[in-house]
């Protein structure tokens, strides 16, 4: 293990990290072609490392306790082959690099998942401005300096489940309260990723977390995947303006290219001249889920889906909260993204992924009428989202 400080946004640090990855020894690769001694390090005084999870029906997840990322995903396709099925990195380097390749890739997303306006909010007559990172707004909870790009302490259990732990001063990026919040990852013997966050804070705060994992079922990642089928159950969807906030109205996505009830292949509208695709790129926008109702988001209910006809391999998702952010991977092959290169060496193209992030709805801060993403001390945040992959 090499002790390496890390410093946010620093070129100096990646480069350190690169020799230290080149450095260390072969160890046995994963089943995704990963290499462990690649990812352990130390960063700002805390041990990093690849934490393996696996069942005995073909599924094994890599995460890193830096910012609670999934690595790689791999599943059987429908003729058993393993499939890796999310973009990432191979190395800790590049993903601690955060000048030279920021990125939210299979991030565990905190203190608040998505964007809010202005970068500030009012809770209870006091207003807190938060760390500006997207336009004049707050994205991720401050990106490069959120919980993506902290060092969580990690307790593995068995083959198949890690619990992730962090601890957020009161005054992060804007944030209050001190925020203690875990992360459980659990690989399923029925094929399931299972994620549970939870958290408690000692002062009332604001929390939203999700899973930032990129999707290609298809398991090639140097095309656009517009192939791939996307189910969403929902009948509305948060509107936002031309820098992804809500502008606080609801629309019906009956008779518009956001309808995904019935499931479709992601080409089929991606390009239309719909307002909001065009805003986007493409698909950026926060769907207000049919399994939410009443205050309450039922959990044992598909609230999206995706399948890739090349492998046969098919995602459904669950969650318990109210939306889920159906992102198109728009800023990929964009800018700074046009040479960097990926696992297998791979840059990636704009549009070949799709992420599925359970979330409160973007900027609910600023949206009392929303389901609220208020925390009190004594309360205890749980948040809950699984993705279940089979064959077809």
């Amino acid at each position: 293990m090499r002790n390496l400080k890390h410093v946010f946004a620093g070129a100096t640090v990646a480069v350190a990290l690169l020799s230290a990855c080149a450095a260390g020894e072969q160890q046995a690769l994963t089943v995704s072609g990963l290499n462990p001694a690649k990812f352990d390090t130390v960063i700002n005084e805390k041990p990093v490392k690849l934490y393996t999870l696996k069942n005995q029906s073909g599924m094994e997840v890599c995460i890193t306790n830096y910012g609670g990322r999934v690595v790689s995903l791999v599943v059987p396709d429908r003729d058993g082959k393993p499939v890796d099925v999310v973009l990432g990195f191979d190395n800790i380097a590049q993903y601690a690099d955060t000048l030279n390749s920021p990125t939210d890739y299979g991030s565990s997303v905190g203190r608040y998942a998505n964007r809010i306006k202005n970068a500030k909010f009012t809770l209870n007559g006091t207003d807190h401005q938060l760390k500006v990172n997207d336009n004049e707004n707050c994205l991720h909870g401050g990106g490069t300096t959120g919980w993506m790009n902290q060092v969580y302490t990690a307790e593995q259990i068995g083959d198949s489940v890690l619990k992730l732990t962090i601890v957020a001063e009161d005054g992060e990026n804007g944030f209050p309260g001190t925020v203690t919040a875990t992360t459980t990852y659990t690989v399923k013997a029925d094929n399931t990723l299972d994620i549970t966050w939870e958290a408690t804070t000692d002062k009332e705060t604001i929390i939203n977390q999700t899973n930032h994992n990129y999707y290609n079922l298809s398991g090639d990642f140097t095309k656009p995947g517009y192939d791939q089928v996307l189910y969403v159950n929902a009948d509305q969807f948060t509107a936002s303006d031309a820098k992804y906030i809500p502008t606080g109205e609801i629309r019906n996505v009956e008779g518009t290219p956001m309808d995904f009830r019935t499931p479709h292949a992601v080409g089929d509208s991606i390009n239309s001249s719909y307002d909001q695709v065009q805003n986007a790129t493409g698909y950026d926008h926060n769907w207000c889920l049919n399994t939410y109702k009443d205050g309450k988001g039922d959990d044992t209910q598909v609230c999206a889906s995706l399948y890739s006809p090349v492998t046969g391999i098919f995602m459904e998702m669950y969650t318990n909260e109210p939306g889920v952010q159906v992102y198109s991977g728009n800023f990929q092959g964009v800018g700074n993204e046009v040479n960097i290169h990926h696992k297998n060496d791979l840059i990636y193209p704009k549009h070949v992924s799709i992420c599925l992030e359970s979330q409160k709805y973007p900027d609910s801060p600023n949206h009392p009428e929303w389901a609220s993403p208020v925390l009190k001390p004594g309360e205890k945040y749980y948040s809950h989202a699984a993705y279940h992959f089979t064959t077809k």
